[in-house]
């Protein structure tokens, strides 16, 4: 922490990774436990760096200054590393700014998510400028970004066996309960003895995924139309993938990208996200493709192009999409970043966007001609 990037922070408003508190208190418990609820809620959400900034107040950006002699970072990391299960990495600076001490407290981005308050357990996070509870699935979100929960696993009590699609099971493995039990497409209930899809089953055998999980679906906007594609994860990529061979008229247009691109999105989404499926835009210059699901803890853009392992978010449904896709769509290394840039060096550029604040990551590629034959029928359709 610089002078520089202290200015820089102080004409921000407050938000979720930044905070202005006017004074610095740690007399008592509850004060102790505030501010480690503040470290918390910052560790635990979206973005980078968290900065809580003392010895300004909130609202004016008045600087009232702090006593350097009572901030104490040895006193800090202590309430902290006392109170927060897994401790929270964070450093404390002193500047002078304006004839007055302001104190930053960093609080790292972590790749050990969620914290916990050891004292009441609560997890917690940052809604805006305010520090909240963490829902459930905020909490099994950030468990499964780690490694730490499998959300393909969880059964789904409330979908009867007749949803899965066993002529298509039987196409790679025996219809029996117990293997399927053992690859996890199958769970058993242990109140009712039971057996019910799996999350992951339902994503890769289900007839129809959307009756249960709403937010399955790819929606593509093209000319202010709207195109819906549901289904099981490789029905939906076979349907989406026709939809695009039909409308682009270019023959030199690498769809092969497109369609690597599209996959990624789909077994690498966060389907722990019930607000948004995956939404591909088709404009005259490009294609936007977004789904929900930053780049998860420890992964960057920069990073992944040069990786040829890097952390995976849905590692189960990836390893299961292996096996069965005969397409080979999941077999190449990595993301597929560097590839997809490759193919489109001589047509155009390829962004790849990480919108941590609202959990999207966006793809945009080159567009194509569209078939004005093609264009005309999906004109019809919406008619």
């Amino acid at each position: 922490m610089n002078l520089q990037k202290l200015k820089r922070l102080l004409r921000q408003e407050e938000e979720a990774k930044l905070d202005f508190k006017a004074v610095f208190h740690m007399s008592t418990e509850s004060e102790k436990k505030e501010l480690t609820k503040d470290v918390i809620a910052m560790a635990n959400s979206r973005g980078g760096r968290g900065y809580i900034i003392f010895g300004i107040e909130d609202k004016t950006k008045q600087v009232l200054g702090i006593d350097p002699e009572e901030f104490s970072e040895e006193q800090i990391q202590q309430i902290i590393y006392n109170r927060c299960d897994p401790p929270v990495p964070i450093r404390v600076d002193i500047l002078e700014y304006q004839h007055k001490h302001i104190a930053v407290l960093t609080i790292y981005k972590s790749d050990q998510t969620p914290h916990q308050m050891v004292q009441n357990g609560a997890f917690y996070v940052r809604r805006g400028s305010t520090t909240d509870v963490a829902r459930r699935e905020e909490i099994a979100s950030m468990l499964q970004q780690n490694g730490l929960f499998s959300y393909e696993r969880v059964i789904l009590t409330n979908v009867l066996l007749d949803q899965l699609d066993y002529k298509l099971i039987e196409n790679y493995f025996p219809a029996d309960l117990i293997l399927l039990e053992g690859l996890g497409i199958v769970g058993k209930d242990n109140d009712s003895d039971e057996y019910h899809p799996t999350i992951g089953g339902l994503l890769l055998f289900g007839r129809n995924p959307a009756l249960f999980l709403p937010h399955v679906y790819i929606q593509v906007l093209l000319n202010h139309e709207t195109r819906l594609f549901t289904g099981n994860i490789l029905s939906l990529l076979e349907k989406v993938e026709g939809f695009f061979e039909e409308l682009c008229n270019d023959r030199h247009y690498p769809l092969e990208a497109l369609y690597e691109a599209i996959a990624n999105a789909v077994v690498h989404r966060d389907y722990l996200d019930f607000s948004n499926g995956i939404i591909i835009r088709v404009f005259s210059n490009s294609i936007e493709i977004i789904n929900p699901g930053v780049m998860i803890s420890g992964n960057r853009v920069y990073r992944v192009q040069k990786e040829n392992n890097p952390k995976r978010r849905n590692a189960w449904l990836y390893q299961r999409a292996l096996m069965i896709d005969k397409k080979g769509r999941f077999l190449k290394y990595g993301l597929g970043i560097q590839r997809i840039k490759e193919q489109f060096k001589d047509i155009g550029r390829v962004k790849f966007i990480n919108l941590g604040s609202q959990n999207l990551f966006k793809v945009i590629l080159p567009g194509f001609d569209i078939n004005p034959s093609e264009l005309e029928v999906r004109r019809s359709e919406v008619k």
